[in-house]
């Protein structure tokens, strides 16, 4: 493999200790180099460097995001295949790693994704027109049901924003949901307030905002953006082909909104329509839901670049 150092973004010949405990000090100690090492994960030669003032050394990967990752190598790969329809124990077969390794991998992925997906929408000029609406899933077992509230930018299909809430069962599973699990709050109104409050700075002020015809709808859309008109659609029967996200025949005022949120069902293992993947904690579903926002969103900066 050829020879490459690796060299950190930003403040990387500062030293850490020193400035970890003087951040405010402008007196910058000295820091030279200190000879490199082979990092066993890739491959890759990494500068050392040694501070003057303390005498600790260090190196340009103390900066990196993926420091100490021994399977750093492994992180964009699995990144795909969490976000293609593998489940977390197929991507460990895949990959030949343990259950373990991708689950820590799996958090710290979406943490990351989390960041560039917010550093992504304020890069972007604010919305102009948004459609949003539920869609559902359920906690280990259909007598937990999950309510998934999802903002999408008109036309673009870029998501904007997600809120995962408990919300109590419905029609036949209520009653055997409430012997069996007792009775489940409904946290949908504070998920969408929640939602609305973090998605606000991306959205115009006078935007156009489209729902279907949820009553609870219009009340928080008139709370959070009191300037922007609010159209909604009668619900429609949805298609075979769709799994009931996309709608049979005809014109769809909410295509951006079902389209994507079919993709997030033909693309994340645990929200199939028929699978034994099923989510057992509703943060682990958010945590997949921010991986694959941010996976959405750079795969459609990719076909209009």
């Amino acid at each position: 493999m050829a020879r490459v150092l690796l060299v950190a973004p930003g403040m990387a010949h500062d030293c850490p200790y020193c400035t970890k405990k003087n951040p405010k000090s402008e007196f910058r100690p000295k820091v030279v180099r200190n000879g490199n090492f082979r990092r066993k994960s890739d491959g890759r030669v990494v500068q050392r460097l040694l501070c003057k003032e303390c005498g600790k050394g260090f190196s340009y990967a103390t900066f990196d995001v993926c420091y100490r990752q021994n399977k750093r190598h492994k992180n964009d790969t699995l990144r795909k295949l969490l976000c293609s329809g593998v489940s977390q124990r197929r991507a460990a077969l895949i990959l030949k790693i343990s259950r373990t390794t991708v689950v820590r991998k799996f958090l710290f992925l979406a943490a990351q994704a989390q960041k560039k997906t917010e550093d992504l929408l304020k890069s972007k000029p604010p919305a102009t027109e948004i459609e949003f609406d539920d869609m559902e899933t359920f906690e280990h077992t259909k007598c937990k049901p999950l309510s998934i509230t999802l903002a999408v930018v008109s036309q673009e299909r870029r998501i904007l924003g997600f809120e995962v809430s408990r919300m109590p069962a419905k029609s036949a599973l209520a009653k055997i949901a409430l012997k069996k699990y007792g009775p489940q709050p409904d946290e949908r109104p504070q998920g969408r307030a929640r939602l609305f409050e973090r998605i606000k700075p991306f959205i115009r002020a006078d935007a156009l905002i489209k729902s279907d015809q949820n009553p609870h709808y219009p009340r928080d859309v008139m709370r959070f953006f009191p300037h922007c008109t609010h159209k909604t659609y009668k619900g429609r029967r949805g298609c075979v082909v769709g799994q009931g996200e996309l709608k049979r025949g005809g014109f769809d005022p909410l295509f951006s909104l079902n389209h994507t949120c079919a993709k997030i069902r033909a693309d994340i293992n645990r929200l199939f329509r028929r699978t034994w993947c099923t989510t057992k904690k509703a943060e682990r579903l958010a945590a997949h839901l921010a991986l694959y926002v941010q996976y959405h969103n750079e795969s459609l900066e990719k076909k209009t670049a």
